[in-house]
Parts: structure tokens; C-alpha cells; sequence
């Protein structure tokens, strides 16, 4: 239908040749010869009827589909047919002898009619084939020659197998095409499943950095049309920001003006209202000749991806319970705080805060109500160090406050008294009203480029100085905390060797019952005599191996090695050990006892397990439990410390004890009329008697406060004046010598601490001047040797320098040692001008005298 439409060119033309054959000179006869004007007008006619039909379908009115097979059949037909008697008619003419004269301008009629035919035909190949075939059959005819049909059909024939080769390739093409259309209409089915589905979006700019096509989607989230969009710069979408995070746009805008490819950058949309994260990707596009000629690129939704990070960054470096910083990220704080932006040293202050108590918390209300607490205390902190600082949890009760740009001792120690003050008052929580403490250690680098592991260290160091002081105090770190530190650490690894050295040992130190006099058995001691000669005091790894917990190890071979030791004492003697905490709460204590004591071959209940009131801080149903376990297998417990714990009195009646041990510092001096011990000792006695229990006075040393201890009711008493602390072959001579009965060897009374001198001295009395040499001195009186048969009550000048001199009476003489008293007290240092004076102890303990 398309050659049919363009037919009417073919028809003009062809109707100039026929009135050119006609009427111009040189063709002369035409008209005469009816095979060369009728057959050219029957092609012409051919030509009108197609080109009514190429004109008729044009209008829409007969662009009736059922018609075109019909209207394209005769369209073919015309074509043939029309071709066929023109070429006859043409090539007639052209072949007669008077037309030589014109020859060159008929030919060029002729040549225009049949290439604007052939134009016309060519769009349609069966056009073309029934043109080609009519003009070469017409030609042939016309002519009346046989070689011209020849070649005719020869070039016809040429023409068929150009054309089919021609077909084949342009089948084979339009399967390509096809098949490229079909992939990107595929291909673009896919892309917008994936733009409306949310997974990610497309965009595309020209030269100038301007959009040509953006997903409907972004345009959607950005509200705002397509259309808008388009032809703006793309970077109009995305959001300037400030700062460090500005990077990636300066990266953007870095590869859009170089045109060089870029992968997922992150960039916040340009969103109203709204926090929106892209992820963007873009490369250059170019043309056939390599011409740039814009960006084409991807994009995807990084909002909840971000929001997640986020979340997983908080959860990296906060504490989910309190919201502080966690120990992660008060350590990176703390790093950076010590340290500049050029990696100078800067100065800081950290704080290393433990709650006081709140185990017991944990333990009698329940872990929800410690959450509760640590919430609250986390609260607290934050309100008091505010901006001065970052509050940080480690863990547990354990808290870090890192204090940027302060060294000032006393802003630090006003910082950590209002935090003390701040946690010491009540919490309120379920209605029920708790009280903590907290104790703190402060440690401070000024510049010196100390680290931060360093820091922490020296915080922990003061905060067990703070702790070691009573708690609820703050302390500082000094060097010589970490001289202790390294010390205990040192005691800590001997300990570790020392029961395989056999360096340990049990010394015994009697027990006698104050009505008979007797020796009703000992206490086992622990001594430690590291190297051979070096004795380390128990006081110093006692704590130690408490903590290490080699205390659990070390209680077993005591308890094995006292067993062993009654068995040779005989079975009316019992020996007592210490008990601790760690020992307490380990589940297999009873069967080591039960093994010790079969193994020794001794009535259980020769041992005695003397436990302290620390056990009863967690009065738990485990505790409990352990008690009655241990009465099980028969052994005597004996309540030790008491009145120097923190329980209440009513574990008395829950614990089976079978005695209480009266410390001694409710002993030493209690037969001093001014002192208040009396009066507890004597109510200790009443409640040990009503509960059925034994009573034994620890550190009795002279006879004054024996005889009060006997006045009182007590049944037993232990201290240096019946013994010190002896080995095993010394009990048994003792016992051997004694038959057991013990005797009580001191002081009648305690005196004040002396202090050990040896110096010259004048005394003046009765007008005449002596010299003569204090030994001992202390505030109220001195030991002075080298004065013979001084009477009692006789006053003395004693001069100890010129300025110096001071009133004294003699309270007794016993032969050249005389003993004053002064008739006011003095300060001992300035007696001796502080040179060289020091306080001596025997054996831990402050000299006696008669």
C-alpha cells in the first residue's frame, strides 16, 4: 500500500514520456504505430487505477483491515502489469530509426521513467520483482529482439538471486531485532519491576549534568513530579552537609566534572523533612565516535540500613542497661582524651568508682531490683559530673569517669566527695528504700604521655587503697601504692610455691579453761618463713591468698595437718583452725574435713572450724545449708570476731555454734575502770550462756585483765599471758611439764607503749645533781638507771636539754634502776628531738610492764 501511495510520482512520469513520444519532434508516427501508443496508455491506465487505489487509502475511512489482502494483490498486479505495457510501449519507440535525432533525450525519459518506478517499487520487494519482471519481458517484446531478452532475463535472473540473498539477510536481521527488542523490552521489564518493587532506582544526565530520566519512584520519595526533576542538575537531590561528613559529596562532585566512574557513595537525599540515605553508583556514557555525552547510573535506599548501624553502633559502644558508654568506647574516650588531634599528650583525670554493697542487694532482692539500682546510680553520675566528663560502665557495679583537662586535686576531690554524698543517700525502688556506697580512685596524667592502660592501672591501685581504708572514701594514686602493688604480686607467686617448698607451718597457741586452769586445747596458727630466714606476716598474704583463692588449698593442708597434730596431743585436747569466706562457701569443705579426720583417726569433734562474721554477710539458704552440713559430720564451730562484723544477732539462733570468741580489742585494757569493754564483754557472757555457748577471751596479757575476764563469767581464755604460739614439739614438752595445767606468767597491768632509748640525763634533788641514763621513756613516766635507794615518792628535776626540764617523782627503786612518772605529760619526740626514735614491739604487740 506505501508503493501504491507513491505511485502517482511514477504516473506523472510516465505520462510525460508518453506526450513526449507524442508530440515532440523526432518521434514522428507514434501515434501511427497502435503496439507503441495503446500499449503505453494500457500501462497508464494501470498507473491511474493504482494510484486511485495508493490515494483511496489514505483516508482512515478505508483503512479497513479485512480489505488490505485484496487491495495489496491488485496493487502487486497494477505494478506488473502497468510496468509490462510500458516497456513494451517505451522501448518500442525508442527502437524505431527516427528517433536517432533525439536519441539522448528519449533515452533520459525513458531511463527517469524507469528509476522513479523502480524507486517507487523498491520499498516493497515483491513490487520490485513484479516491476523488474515486467521490464525486462516488456523490454524484450517492445524491442522484438532475442539478445536484449537474453540479457534480460539474464539480469532478471541476477536480480532474483541478489534479491533472495538479500531476504535471507534481512531475515537473519530482523530475527536480531527481534530478539534485541524483545531482550530490552525484557530488560526494561525487569528494571521497572525492580524500581517499583523499592529495591533501587535509575537515573541519567546529558552533557551539562542535567537529568534526562530519573525512576518515578525517587521522584516519589523526593514528592515532587518526574517532570520537575527533569532537566535540573542531578546534584540538586542530594542534601549538602558540612564538616567531616562532606567527603563523599566533594567525591561526587570530584567525578561528575572529571567524568570518571564512582560506586556506591554514600549521600543523604535532599528530603523535607525527612532523614533519607542513598547509596549511588554512575558512569560515563559516550557515543559512537567516543564523544561524552553524560552519566547513566543506579541508586538504593540506605535509610533503615543506616538506622540499623546505628542501632548496632549504639548496642557496639553503650551499655544496654544504663545507657552510659560501655568499656569499649571509654577506652577509645579515654584514648582520646590523653591525646590530641596532633598526638600530643594532653592532661586528663580518671575516676574508677565500685559500689559498696551492692551484692547484698543482688542477693536478698533480686537481680530486676539491681538493674533498677544501676540505672539509677548511672543517673546520678551522669547529673553530677555533667560536662565535665564521660561516665562509662565496665561492667557489674563497676563504673569509669574519664575527666578531660582536669588535674586540680581539689576539683577532682570535690568531684568524687559529691559523687560518695550522691550515691550515700537512699534509693527508692519498689517502694522499698536502699542505701549503697561507693568507693573511688583517682589517678592523673599531666602530660607526661603516661598511657591509658597505665591510668586504668593506677585508678584500680587507688580505688583498693579505697576500699582497704574502710570504703565510702576516695583515694589518689601514689607511687608507693604501686611499690604494694608489685609487692603482692611478688608475696602472690611465692605463696603459690610455698606449701611445695613446705615453707608453711602451724604454730599453736593455747587455749585454757579459766575454772581449772587447764589446757583444754589450741589454736593453729599459720606462720610462713619464705627463703629459710625471711618471715612474712600473716597479716600481709593471708588477704592475698583470699584473693587469689590459694586460701581454699592452704585451708586444706591446715586442716589436715592440725588433724594430725591432735592425734599426737591425745584425745583430751582439741585444736581450732580459721575458717574463711572462700573456704566457707566451697561446696566440698565437709568431705575434706571428714577425710582429714579419718585419715588422722580422731573424733570429729577435737576439731574446731572457727568462722567469722564476713560469712553471714550472705545469710543465703546455701549458707545455711553449709552449716548444717557441717555439724553433720561433727565437728565444734566456733563464732569468731564476735561484735566486729556487720550481721545482726539473729544468726545466732540459725547457726549451730558451740562457742564465740571475744575479740581482743574488746580485752586489751578492759580492766581499765575508764574503758566501756567490761560492760560488752559482760554482755557477750550473757548471751553465750543463754544460748548454751561456750565463751574464750582472745589477747589476754596481764593479770588484771584476767582476773576480769574470770570475774565476768568468760569459760576460756587465749592470749600471751597463758603462751604464745608455740610448734608442736614445744606443746607436747609443755603438756609434758605441766600435765597440762596451766600457768599465767605477766604484766599485773598494761602501761602505755614505751619508747627504747639509751641516753645520758641530769637529775636534780635534794640540792645535789646525778647523772644518770634513761632506757625507757614515754609520756607519763621513764626507766632511768644509775640513782641507788631512791624512796619511793621522792621528787626529781630531771633535765633532758637545757630547755628541756621537767618535775618527776619515783614510784618505785630496785637497786640503780629507779621508776618515774612525770607530773604532767610530755610529747615523747620532743624529750628526745625526734632523732632516731622509734616505737619498739615485741612480737607485734606493745610492751608490758608490772
Amino acid at each position: 500500500m506505501r508503493v501504491a501511495q507513491l505511485w502517482h510520482y511514477v504516473l506523472i512520469g510516465r505520462t510525460v514520456a508518453f506526450f513526449a513520444f507524442a508530440f515532440v519532434p523526432g518521434l514522428s508516427g507514434f501515434l501511427s504505430h497502435p503496439l507503441q501508443w495503446a500499449t503505453l496508455v494500457a500501462g497508464l491506465l494501470c498507473d491511474v487505477a493504482l494510484t486511485i487505489i495508493g490515494q483511496c487509502s489514505r483516508l482512515r475511512r478505508a483503512r479497513r483491515i479485512e480489505w488490505l489482502p485484496t487491495l495489496a494483490a491488485a496493487s502487486l498486479a497494477l505494478v506488473g502489469a502497468g510496468t509490462f505495457f510500458v516497456s513494451i510501449g517505451t522501448f518500442a519507440a525508442l527502437g524505431t530509426p527516427d528517433a536517432l535525432s533525439h536519441l539522448d533525450a528519449f533515452s533520459a525519459i525513458r531511463l527517469g521513467t524507469v528509476l522513479v518506478a523502480a524507486a517507487a517499487a523498491a520499498i516493497v520487494r515483491p513490487a520490485f520483482f513484479a516491476f523488474a519482471g515486467g521490464t525486462a519481458i516488456g523490454g524484450a517484446i517492445g524491442i522484438a529482439s532475442w539478445p536484449f531478452g537474453i540479457a534480460g532475463i539474464i539480469f532478471l535472473g541476477m536480480l532474483v538471486v541478489m534479491m533472495r540473498e538479500d531476504i535471507r539477510h534481512q531475515r537473519r536481521a530482523t530475527r536480531v531485532r527481534r530478539q534485541s527488542g524483545s531482550e530490552q523490552q525484557r530488560a526494561l521489564g525487569l528494571m521497572r519491576d525492580f524500581e517499583r518493587a523499592g529495591r533501587g532506582w535509575f537515573w541519567e544526565t546529558d552533557r551539562n549534568g542535567d537529568l534526562v530520566y530519573i525512576s518515578p519512584t525517587v521522584a516519589a520519595k523526593l514528592d515532587r513530579p518526574a517532570e520537575d526533576l527533569l532537566g535540573r542538575p542531578f546534584t540538586d537531590m542530594i542534601r549538602k552537609r558540612g564538616g567531616a561528613d562532606e567527603s563523599e559529596e566533594r567525591t561526587l562532585g570530584f567525578s561528575l566534572s572529571s567524568r570518571t566512574p564512582f560506586n556506591d557513595l554514600t549521600v543523604q537525599a535532599a528530603v523535607a523533612g525527612e532523614e533519607r540515605w542513598w547509596s549511588i553508583s554512575g558512569h560515563p556514557i559516550s557515543n559512537a565516535l567516543g564523544n561524552f555525552q553524560g552519566f547513566r547510573g543506579s541508586g538504593t535506599d540506605l535509610t533503615e540500613k543506616r538506622k540499623s548501624e546505628q542501632q548496632i553502633n549504639q548496642l557496639a559502644r553503650y551499655d544496654t542497661l544504663t545507657g552510659l558508654a560501655n568499656r569499649l568506647h571509654i577506652t577509645d574516650l579515654l584514648e582520646r582524651a590523653l591525646k590530641n588531634h596532633l598526638g600530643q599528650a594532653q592532661p586528663c583525670a580518671l575516676l574508677l568508682m565500685d559500689l559498696d554493697r551492692f551484692k547484698a542487694v543482688n542477693d536478698t532482692m533480686g537481680h530486676p531490683v539491681g538493674d533498677q539500682l544501676l540505672q539509677q546510680v548511672a543517673a546520678r553520675l551522669t547529673q553530677v559530673v555533667g560536662d565535665k566528663g564521660q561516665v562509662g560502665r565496665l561492667g557489674g557495679d563497676e563504673f569509669q569517669i574519664v575527666l578531660p583537662q582536669i588535674t586540680q586535686v581539689e576539683k577532682l576531690a570535690g568531684i568524687a566527695n559529691a559523687i560518695i554524698l550522691s550515691l550515700a543517700k537512699p534509693f527508692l525502688i519498689e517502694g522499698e528504700r536502699i542505701r549503697i556506697g561507693s568507693s573511688i580512685g583517682i589517678a592523673i596524667s599531666e602530660s607526661d604521655g603516661i598511657g591509658s592502660s597505665a591510668l586504668v592501672r593506677n585508678a584500680d591501685l587507688a580505688l583498693y587503697a579505697a576500699k582497704d581504708a574502710g570504703r565510702g572514701v576516695y583515694r589518689f594514686y601514689a607511687d608507693a601504692m604501686h611499690n604494694q602493688a608489685s609487692e603482692r604480686k611478688a608475696i602472690e607467686d611465692a605463696l603459690r610455691d610455698a606449701l611445695a617448698k613446705d615453707e608453711l607451718k602451724l604454730l599453736y597457741q593455747p587455749i585454757v579453761n579459766v575454772g581449772s586452769e587447764r589446757i583444754s586445747g589450741f589454736e593453729a596458727l599459720i606462720r610462713w618463713q619464705q627463703g629459710g630466714d625471711a618471715v612474712i606476716s600473716p597479716s600481709k598474704f593471708i588477704p592475698i591468698a583470699e584473693e587469689s583463692n590459694l586460701i581454699v588449698p592452704i585451708g586444706e593442708w591446715i586442716i589436715r595437718t592440725a588433724c594430725a597434730t591432735i592425734a599426737r596431743l591425745g584425745q583430751e585436747y582439741r585444736v581450732a583452725v580459721n575458717v574463711s569466706p572462700r573456704q566457707f562457701a566451697n561446696e566440698k569443705l565437709p568431705a575434706t574435713i571428714l577425710s582429714a579426720v579419718a585419715a588422722a583417726g580422731i573424733r570429729p569433734d577435737q576439731l574446731e572450724l572457727e568462722i567469722t562474721e564476713g560469712v553471714f554477710l550472705d545469710e543465703s539458704p546455701e549458707n545455711l545449708e553449709m552449716f548444717q552440713r557441717l555439724k553433720r559430720t561433727g565437728v565444734r564451730l566456733a563464732l569468731d570476731d564476735f561484735g566486729t562484723g556487720y550481721s545482726a544477732l539473729g544468726y545466732l539462733k540459725k547457726a549451730p555454734f558451740d562457742k564465740i570468741k571475744i575479740d581482743q580489742s574488746f580485752v586489751l585494757g578492759a580492766a581499765d575502770p575508764s574503758s566501756m569493754n567490761a560492760a560488752i564483754i559482760s554482755s557477750i557472757v550473757g548471751l553465750a550462756t543463754a544460748l548454751k555457748m561456750e565463751t574464750t577471751a582472745e589477747g589476754v596479757e596481764t593479770h588484771d585483765d584476767l582476773a576480769l575476764i574470770r570475774g565476768l563469767g568468760c569459760s576460756h581464755v587465749q592470749g600471751y599471758i597463758y603462751g604464745k604460739p608455740m610448734t608442736v614439739e614445744e606443746v607436747l614438752a609443755l603438756l609434758a611439764d605441766g600435765n597440762g595445767k596451766a600457768v599465767a606468767q605477766g604484766y599485773k597491768s598494761a602501761r602505755e607503749a614505751r619508747m627504747r632509748t639509751f641516753r645520758t640525763i641530769q637529775i636534780a634533788s635534794g640540792g645535789y645533781r646525778y647523772e644518770a641514763i634513761v632506757r625507757n621513756l614515754s609520756s607519763r613516766g621513764a626507766l632511768i638507771e644509775g640513782l641507788w635507794n631512791v624512796p619511793e615518792g621522792t621528787s626529781l628535776l630531771i633535765e633532758f636539754g637545757a630547755d628541756v626540764v621537767m618535775d618527776a617523782e619515783a614510784r618505785w627503786s630496785d637497786g640503780n634502776r629507779v621508776g618515774v612518772r612525770f607530773a604532767q605529760v610530755v610529747d615523747i619526740g620532743a624529750l628526745v628531738g625526734g632523732a632516731g626514735a622509734k616505737e619498739r614491739r615485741t612480737g607485734g604487740r606493745i610492751d608490758r610492764a608490772a
